[in-house]
């Protein structure tokens, strides 16, 4: 399968939008302690995020999937476009110049919670948006799955998480369907068909 795993900077936004498998139907924010696991594990104590954080966590995370599906190909819906666009202004960015001159965006002095957080992934994307990698993180156009993965291929053509799984799946749906149409259709020739046309791709 390969390595799906996004780059640093994008790993953030991977993690949280994969803190829900919807394919097994399990949301890791519902686990007793699974912010506070979350926190622990990419390093943001300082953000003091808590319970009363968790449906603006879970908002920004369908957000970022709707997002991360738009670079499969998948339309993102404007009022998903709005959504994100208003958690992102409540969570504003600074300029701020380093030791060895050089610039990067930051989370805005004041902000904690949520809003911190958001301001991070912010961050993160506009570092990624910059040198292309934001359009390589996708989320897996399946509907049973919608896991973020990062598309490693040369031609950033990728559609699922798996081609072995997902994308076999697809592939086998739409296999069935088109016989379903075919076989429910009129007959227009007086000849056998094709064996050849009954061939998955």
């Amino acid at each position: 399968m390969g390595d799906r795993r996004a780059p640093q900077q994008l790993a953030l936004v991977q993690d949280l939008v994969n803190t829900w498998d919807i394919e097994g139907d399990r949301d890791a924010f519902d686990r007793p302690d699974g912010l506070e696991e979350f926190v622990a594990a990419h390093g943001l104590r300082g953000m003091r995020l808590a319970a009363g954080d968790l449906p603006a966590l879970r908002e920004l995370r369908e957000a970022l999937r709707a997002a991360c599906l738009a670079h499969a190909g998948c339309d993102l819906p404007e009022a998903t476009s709005r959504t994100l666009d208003a958690m992102l202004a409540d969570a504003p960015l600074v300029l701020a110049v380093t030791a060895d001159g050089g610039a990067r965006l930051r989370p805005a002095p004041g902000l904690a919670g949520a809003a911190l957080f958001t301001s991070r992934i912010a961050a993160d994307i506009a570092a990624a948006a910059a040198d292309g990698s934001w359009q390589r993180l996708k989320a897996c156009e399946a509907e049973d799955c919608l896991w973020a993965f990062y598309d490693r291929s040369p031609a950033g053509r990728g559609r699922w998480c798996s081609m072995q799984l997902c994308g076999s799946r697809a592939k086998m749906r739409a296999y069935r369907d088109r016989r379903r149409t075919g076989s429910a259709g009129p007959s227009h020739g007086t000849g056998s068909p094709d064996p050849r046309s009954e061939v998955p791709p």
